[in-house]
């Protein structure tokens, strides 16, 4: 089954894992290790992040090592641009609009 994008980053755990892992692959015990859940929980994740596509696992001898795979991300990337191109030009509208009072206001006094 191949899952969403954002079902994986929706996950502050899922978040984590790609955050370590995308400095250097890292074998699952290693990621596992930082957490407070047991190891089943954290391959859960690990298991959902390869579902979709952003981390690869590669066997070396008896490890297992998750990889990176951060190009889908630019998906998520680009969905986040439209809205904060929204919101900067409705910032920039407040913006002016409070200069616009603030002009006024010395004007009357």
């Amino acid at each position: 089954m191949r899952r969403d994008v954002f079902q994986a980053i929706a996950d502050p755990t899922r978040r984590e894992i790609l955050n370590m892992i995308a400095h250097q692959p890292l074998n699952i015990n290693a990621v596992a290790e930082n957490f407070e859940v047991s190891r089943t929980a954290i391959y859960k994740h690990i298991k959902m992040l390869t579902e979709c596509g952003l981390v690869v696992i590669t066997q070396f001898g008896r490890e297992r090592y998750c990889e990176a795979r951060l190009e889908l991300l630019t998906e998520v990337a680009d969905w986040v641009e439209q809205y904060r191109k929204v919101w900067t030009e409705r910032l920039n509208s407040l913006e002016n609009f409070f200069d616009e009072k603030r002009v006024r206001g010395r004007k009357k006094g």
